[in-house]
């Protein structure tokens, strides 16, 4: 099993999907809204460290072995990259390797003579190269890549080591095999290619802001006082310049000029998978493809100094150029000589992580899910991580990614659920009314009922008596008109009484299957049309049925008529319609009348509530017909214009009740 190089820190991941666009292995899972790197396809460049603006990612830490190592007694080295100087300017070098001493490592030595030995395989290799084409071994990065994600290239790879391993065959030669080595440099990939390489080659690997902790906590810092120390030998030359871009070429000798084509520099994220690809299919025929998957070591994921480019190029170019301008020449050449024969090769191996794709089919559906069914529906915003819209669809076919992270689709989700959310505010906010209106209904209706017991009696007595008076003193008497003014009064507070039974009354409802259109006839023939007056019916063709109480539905657009009527004193038309909307019955009354001002729409269905003159009428009507309608399981719903400024003036009631009976 691959020990992860790079974890997540979960709980900072804030799902922005920088890491699996910055990633060119797409070696991000983003699972239940969190980004995973897989350790199988992790390359070890670094770039989701660089650029997660969280600090959510984490690299494998190795001060713990180093630890061990500086406290087991044994003799421990320090081999360090070329590309220090654009980590440490604010300390002369010296220092720096003064305060390594102090730290415990007994032998400090340069990587830099490493990539001088290197360099010069590389120009016996060219040599011999025969037509053949390499790519250069000096990224780990670039190497894994190869190996995992074009595989048919491994024998395309220069078999020949890397400067840091090279720097640590040398250091053994010289101190013996029993010395351990810890490299220091800014690159998270060396700690997976120092892992593959085990011990006998190196046994840590130590990230510049790895080593700052080490020097902090031994109390080490630039003002320290320290005995300032050079690098053991062998030296470098110009090896120094080996992590800027192209520096294997320069040291080597190597012409890059595009003339002659010998050798092609390619660096960077995006870039060096392009030029991989361009390799392979022939497109770059020189002799040698220098890739590096960062611009260069000094850019490295694993260096502090925020300081942009060519401001780390000039730092270690004028480290390189303060060393050359006190250069012993004829030792390098012996040393180099010394070396000439050790063994800086080594093998490769493929580790395909391909992943299938999907069929057309298949990946037709994953964009359909998406929403995406068109290619006008296609944006390739790049929100996800991915460049195209196929390219996540193909990843989340593999396992890599989730419709979610499509920002467009899940804008459009989001969109529909507010709607959603809106339009059942609506219904709750709709059915509280209901309630409350329900509820003071029941309590009204519980007054009524007592009121109307009680009353009811004592005013059966005043009528009886109010006309046998009536008809003792005779009709057409002083004292008999006044007594009939009475009879007349009593007889309307019993109308009065009636109505508040019918509004307490808990009636049952009786469903049977009624005709909709026979419904608005009775309705219509059971009240008086005034003259002026226009009425109009209008069903559906065909037969349309119900189960509904029809006498309590009569009643319920009697009710409706009369309203209707009696708010068209200037004449008017009249319009009921019936109709089925699945399986909803739907009446409507609409007239043209005056219509109801916009402050009494709240309590049209309020009992007693009227706007009829005093006499004309109880309130109880459309109170009445409410409870009928809500027995039935319906709605009954009201739109009135009362303004003529605003356009027709007229009210219509909208009734709808299911078709089916319930049970109650």
């Amino acid at each position: 099993m691959t020990i992860p190089l790079v974890t997540t820190i979960r709980e900072r991941c804030r799902v922005c999907y920088t890491c699996v666009r910055e990633c060119p292995a797409k070696a991000i899972r983003i699972s239940g809204g969190q980004a995973e790197v897989i350790p199988d396809r992790c390359i070890g460049c670094g770039n989701c460290v660089q650029v997660c603006s969280q600090k959510a990612k984490q690299v494998r830490d190795a001060t713990a072995d180093v630890r061990r190592l500086l406290a087991s007694g044994q003799r421990v080295a320090a081999i360090v990259a070329p590309s220090f100087p654009a980590e440490f300017p604010e300390m002369p070098y010296r220092r720096l390797l003064g305060m390594l001493g102090r730290l415990g490592f007994s032998v400090i030595t340069e990587v830099a003579f490493g990539a001088d030995l290197v360099a010069d395989r590389y120009r016996r290799l060219l040599d011999g190269a025969e037509g053949r084409r390499y790519i250069a071994t000096t990224c780990p990065a670039v190497v894994e890549f190869v190996e995992r994600y074009s595989p048919h290239l491994v024998g395309s790879l220069a078999p020949v080591v890397s400067p840091m391993v090279a720097a640590a065959r040398v250091a053994r030669r010289v101190h013996g095999e029993d010395l351990a080595i810890v490299f220091v440099g800014p690159c998270v990939a060396k700690k997976q290619e120092g892992a593959e390489f085990g011990r006998g080659e190196l046994d840590a690997v130590l990230t510049f802001p790895e080593l700052r902790v080490l020097l902090s906590e031994a109390g080490l810092g630039p003002d320290s006082v320290v005995e300032e120390r050079d690098f053991d030998p062998p030296l470098a030359r110009i090896g120094g310049i080996f992590p800027v871009s192209g520096g294997l070429l320069r040291t080597a000798g190597i012409d890059d000029d595009m003339m002659t084509g010998d050798a092609v520099v390619v660096d960077g994220r995006a870039t060096f998978v392009e030029a991989i690809r361009e390799f392979e299919a022939g497109a770059i025929d020189s002799a040698l493809l220098e890739v590096l998957a960062c611009t260069g070591c000094i850019m490295g994921p694993a260096v502090t100094n925020r300081a942009p480019l060519f401001s780390r190029r000039r730092l270690v170019a004028r480290y390189v150029k303060d060393r050359m301008a006190h250069f012993d020449s004829e030792r390098w050449r012996s040393d180099m000589a010394r070396f000439e024969e050790l063994d800086l090769s080594r093998g490769f191996a493929p580790a395909d992580r391909r992943l299938p794709g999907p069929t057309r089919e298949e990946l037709d559906r994953i964009l359909a899910r998406m929403g995406k069914v068109r290619p006008q529906d296609e944006l390739n915003c790049g929100a996800c991580g991915y460049d195209t819209c196929v390219e996540h669809a193909i990843a989340i076919h593999q396992g890599l990614a989730e419709n979610e992270m499509c920002l467009p689709w899940t804008i459009d989700r989001l969109r529909d659920t507010v709607d959603a959310l809106n339009m059942s505010h609506r219904d709750l906010a709709a059915a509280q009314d209901a309630l409350v209106h329900a509820e003071k209904l029941a309590s009204m209706g519980q007054l009524a009922a007592g009121i109307a017991h009680e009353v009811n009696n004592p005013l059966g007595v005043v009528l009886m008596y109010a006309h046998m008076l009536a008809d003792e003193a005779g009709r057409d008497t002083e004292h008999g008109q006044d007594l009939a003014l009475i009879a007349e009064q009593a007889d309307r507070c019993k109308r009065i009484v009636s109505g508040l039974l019918n509004f307490a009354r808990q009636n049952q409802v009786n469903r049977r299957p009624v005709e909709l259109r026979e419904l608005i006839e009775q309705a219509l023939r059971s009240v008086r049309k005034p003259d002026g007056i226009r009425v109009r019916i209008e069903v559906a063709g065909g037969e349309l049925t119900a189960e509904l109480d029809r006498d309590q539905m009569v009643q319920v657009l009697t009710n409706m008529v009369a309203n209707a009527y009696e708010a068209m004193p200037g004449g008017g038309t009249l319009t009921l319609s019936a109709s089925l909307d699945g399986d909803r019955a739907v009446f409507q009354v609409a007239d043209t009348g005056v219509g109801v001002p916009a402050q009494n729409m709240g309590r049209l269905f309020t009992p007693f509530f009227t706007t009829k003159p005093m006499g004309k009428g109880t309130g109880l009507g459309l109170a009445v017909s409410y409870g009928i309608v809500k027995m039935h399981h319906g709605d009954i719903t009201v739109e009135s214009n009362a303004d003529p400024g605003a356009g027709a003036t007229g009210t219509t009631f909208r009734i709808s009740l299911p078709r089916q009976g319930r049970t109650d």
